[in-house]
C-alpha cells in the first residue's frame, strides 16, 4: 500500500504576532493658547513603544519633549489625533479613565517632589495608597523593601532633609516602583545629580525596570547616560526627527537588500 504524501500538508510557520505597544501614538498635534496666539508645539507625532523597552526621548529645550511625556502620563489633555496608553485612548478620554491610566503609570521627575513632613518610608507607601487591591497592613513592608531594593535599608526613617540629591531620588524611584506599575515615566531624573549619582540612579531604574518587566520612557539632556536605552528617539522643533530604531530596521533593510 502506497503511503501518502504528507509533503504538502506541512503549513507555513506562523510569524510571531508583536506585543501590543504599551504607548501607541499616530498622528497627534498639539497647541498652546487661543485664537491669534495659538501656538502649535507637536506636529504630527507617530511613535510605538513596547513592553520592556527603555525608550531615552533627547532634544534642546522647548522642542516638545516635555509636552508629548506629560500627554503620554495623562497629565495633560491630548487634543488631536490618536494617544494610546496601555490600551486606553487619551484623546477624548474622561477625567475617570485618565485617573485609572494613571495609577498604572510610576513617575519620577527632575525635583523629587517628596513630601518634607513624610520619612522615606512614608513617602514610598504614599503611592501604595492609590490601590484598592493592595492591604493597607502590608503597604509599610513593601515600602520598605522597596526602600531596600534601592539601597536605602537603613534610611527608611529618614526625612528629605536628611538624606542627600543622590538618596532623595532613589527615593522617588521607590515610590515610581513600588506598586510594579506597567510604565515608567521619567523627566530628567539626573539632572540634579553629580555624574556618579546619576549614573548609579539610571541604572538602577533600569534594573529594577527589567526585574519588573515595566516599560520606561525618559526625556534626559544627560549625554552620559544614553547607553542604558533600548531605543533613542530625538525630537527637533515638535516633530520627532529620529528613531535609532527605525534608522537601525533600515539599515538592516538595506543589508538584505
Amino acid at each position: 500500500m502506497q503511503k501518502a504524501n504528507k509533503g504538502n500538508s506541512k503549513s507555513n510557520p506562523k510569524k510571531p504576532m508583536l506585543p501590543k505597544p504599551v504607548i501607541a501614538i499616530q498622528n497627534l498635534n498639539h497647541y498652546f493658547g487661543q485664537g491669534k496666539l495659538r501656538k502649535q508645539a507637536l506636529f504630527n507625532i507617530n511613535l510605538e513603544i513596547y513592553p520592556g523597552e527603555i525608550v531615552i526621548m533627547t532634544g534642546p529645550s522647548g522642542s516638545g519633549k516635555t509636552t508629548l511625556l506629560t500627554m503620554a502620563g495623562g497629565l495633560r489633555a491630548a487634543q488631536e489625533g490618536s494617544l494610546q496608553v496601555l490600551g486606553q485612548e487619551l484623546c477624548g478620554a474622561t477625567q475617570n479613565q485618565l485617573v485609572q491610566v494613571r495609577r498604572n503609570i510610576g513617575y519620577i521627575f527632575q525635583a523629587h517632589n517628596l513630601l518634607k513632613s513624610l520619612t522615606a518610608q512614608q513617602n514610598v507607601q504614599m503611592a501604595l495608597e492609590l490601590h484598592n487591591d493592595i492591604p493597607v497592613k502590608d503597604m509599610p513592608a513593601l515600602a520598605a523593601q522597596m526602600l531596600e531594593a534601592v539601597g536605602l535599608g537603613h534610611r527608611i526613617n529618614y526625612y528629605p532633609e536628611d538624606l542627600s540629591g543622590g538618596q532623595k531620588q532613589r527615593v522617588a524611584i521607590a515610590r515610581a516602583l513600588v506598586s510594579h506599575p506597567k510604565l515608567v515615566l521619567a523627566d530628567e531624573p539626573t539632572a540634579a545629580l553629580d555624574k556618579k549619582s546619576g549614573r548609579d540612579v539610571v541604572e538602577l531604574m533600569q534594573h529594577l525596570a527589567k526585574e519588573q518587566g515595566c516599560t520606561i520612557l525618559m526625556v534626559t539632556h544627560d549625554n552620559r547616560i544614553l547607553d542604558v536605552a533600548d531605543r533613542i528617539v530625538h525630537m527637533e522643533d515638535g516633530y520627532l526627527a529620529s528613531d535609532s530604531s527605525l534608522e537601525r530596521s533600515n539599515q538592516e533593510s538595506l543589508a538584505v537588500a
